[in-house]
């Protein structure tokens, strides 16, 4: 999936490797309720950015069915906006090896 991600393909490694059921947590300020709704959000994020400056996969760890990715993503958005985000994704994953939970943790 890290693999997925760091090529910027983010909807495509949610629609390979989330569960149908699973949820997401954002930084604490809210989050998503299945894959249907986390592909939406996913395709609306990815739409709005004019330019990739960086996707970096520092390190991942696993323990069991828990994992925690390290990543910098450094976008410029249609807006004019700037998003840079230095985060940890832990995910939990089932037996089928898809990801049931997914929270964003701020690694600044």
């Amino acid at each position: 999936m890290d693999a997925i991600v760091s090529q910027g393909a983010i909807v495509d490694a949610v629609k390979k490797f989330f569960a149908d059921d699973a949820n997401t947590s954002d930084y604490g300020n809210g989050g998503t309720n299945g894959k249907p709704e986390m592909i939406t959000k996913m395709e609306g994020f990815a739409g709005a950015i004019a330019k990739v400056n960086c996707i970096k996969h520092h390190h991942t760890i696993v323990d069991g069915n828990v994992s925690a990715s390290e990543f910098t993503f450094d976008f410029d958005m249609k807006d004019g906006s700037k998003i840079y985000w230095h985060e940890i994704i832990r995910r939990i994953w089932n037996d089928e090896g898809k990801v049931t939970h997914e929270e964003y943790f701020n690694a600044a």
